[in-house]
């Protein structure tokens, strides 16, 4: 589950917002970067499928009933999953092409998440952020990517409205 967790938010955190603008780093050498670190090719094509993957899956994770959801079904609707018995127990080969594997692993991983943190994964309660966070907090209600960042700000905005009022 670690892996899923890890993979799904390494390529959802691919767009963060650095000075205002939205910036993608699934794009050039960092892009295959992150791609060859979690088993991909790193080529343009599989480089265009992560990115439609992490672009539906902000779309469904911001509002799960957007239409975004079929859109999701489109990635792994030719993908093949057949179980191989081991001494370990059954593991499941994936069949897709080479180019699909990764957007596929992160549609996958992003289920996984889903299920074993169900209400958990959200997106960064800062609008000016485009990041992600699975919150393992006891209560469940994380609400930044990140206390020292997103976090600190909004907690320092929220004081400057109620000072200034």
């Amino acid at each position: 589950m670690e892996r899923d967790e890890e993979l799904l938010l390494a390529v959802l955190n691919s767009a963060p917002v650095l000075g205002g603008r939205v910036s993608d780093h699934i794009d050039g050498p960092s892009g295959r970067e992150l791609a060859q670190s979690w088993g991909g090719t790193g080529t343009a094509d599989e480089s265009d499928r992560l990115r439609r993957a992490r672009d539906v899956l902000h779309s469904v994770i911001r509002g799960p009933e957007s239409p975004a959801i079929d859109a999701l079904a489109g990635l792994v609707d030719a993908v093949v999953r057949t179980p191989r018995v081991t001494p370990d127990g059954v593991v499941w080969d994936l069949q897709a092409p080479d180019d699909d594997r990764l957007a596929v692993d992160v549609v996958l991983a992003w289920s996984s998440v889903v299920a074993a943190f169900p209400g958990r994964l959200r997106a960064c309660a800062n609008d000016e952020c485009n990041l992600f966070l699975v919150d393992h907090s006891r209560p469940g209600t994380a609400k930044w990517c990140s206390m020292a960042t997103c976090g600190n700000r909004m907690k320092a905005r929220a004081h400057a409205d109620r000072s200034s009022s």
